[in-house]
């Protein structure tokens, strides 16, 4: 992308980057805003070719973001590709804060986004909600905090979705296993991976995302990790790309259950589940 790529594109709404603090209230950019909207757009340059094959393949298109707080990603999607469809494509934001819920609903209808809609939810909850389709066809959480990119992908996994698209935050449930079956298992020279605290929540972190794509692989997804270049304020710049692809199962799924069984943590193996 070349620099000029970070300047406000011209279909762009000014009000919304002043709202988000891309812009300043006198619609100008500084060094701030500018690093704001580099990185607004390098994540867009994930997503944008997922949504255009979705809108070639089947027309109207659902998106739901998990955790979204005040639907910062949820309102930039739309402004830069949702709002040129001119159909009841639509975009659910998900939020447990009630504030913010409210606060995203009058942005959006002063803005005129009518295919946006916010549910004062928890991830968990969005599941069994009757206010959300069956089908969703693409599932974002960015930073969605300890488990709740785990429901994210549970949520997408249960409403078929084509397409995941995470970047995890910290999730702390891992490493607590690791921490309290660690007398269990100090006979194993592996442990020494784990054995110090810091270690024990570094590796615990690490080894929760790779679980993740092991289980997104187990329900049939092509799954690509990268990193997001350009988010160094964020020290969680993993990004997860998962593509349904009704790929065979049996590998990733024997796979996770022995890394669950070698690293003494098979009480998890709900949460990080297989295809039944």
């Amino acid at each position: 992308m070349s620099s000029k790529s970070y300047e406000v594109r011209p279909n762009q709404s000014v009000e919304l980057l002043k709202e988000l603090h891309i812009l300043t209230r006198d619609g100008k950019m500084n060094q701030d805003s500018r690093r704001k909207l580099k990185q607004v757009y390098h994540l867009f340059q994930f997503i944008e070719p997922l949504l255009k094959d979705l809108k070639e393949t089947k027309g109207e298109l659902t998106l739901v973001d998990h955790g979204a707080g005040k639907s910062y990603l949820g309102f930039i999607l739309y402004d830069l590709f949702f709002k040129e469809l001119r159909d009841n494509s639509h975009i659910y934001g998900i939020e447990t804060r009630e504030e913010l819920v409210s606060k995203s609903e009058e942005l959006a209808q002063r803005l005129g986004f009518k295919g946006m809609s916010f549910l004062n939810l928890s991830v968990a909850e969005s599941i069994a909600s009757d206010k959300l389709p069956p089908n969703i066809d693409i599932v974002t959480a960015l930073h969605a905090c300890n488990t709740a990119t785990d429901d994210a992908i549970r949520f997408a996994l249960q409403k078929h979705a084509k397409y995941i698209v995470v970047v995890p935050c910290c999730q702390a449930e891992v490493a607590g296993v690791l921490r309290k079956n660690k007398g269990k298992s100090l006979g194993n020279a592996l442990t020494e991976i784990w054995r110090h605290p810091l270690h024990t929540r570094e590796f615990g972190s690490q080894i929760t995302n790779v679980l993740r794509c092991l289980q997104l692989e187990a329900h049939g997804y092509q799954v690509n990790v990268t990193e997001l270049v350009g988010w160094e304020h964020s020290m969680k710049n993993e990004l997860i790309i998962a593509t349904y692809k009704d790929l065979p199962r049996r590998r990733p799924a024997e796979r996770l259950s022995e890394v669950l069984e070698t690293l003494g943590i098979t009480e998890l193996r709900e949460r990080f589940y297989a295809e039944a």
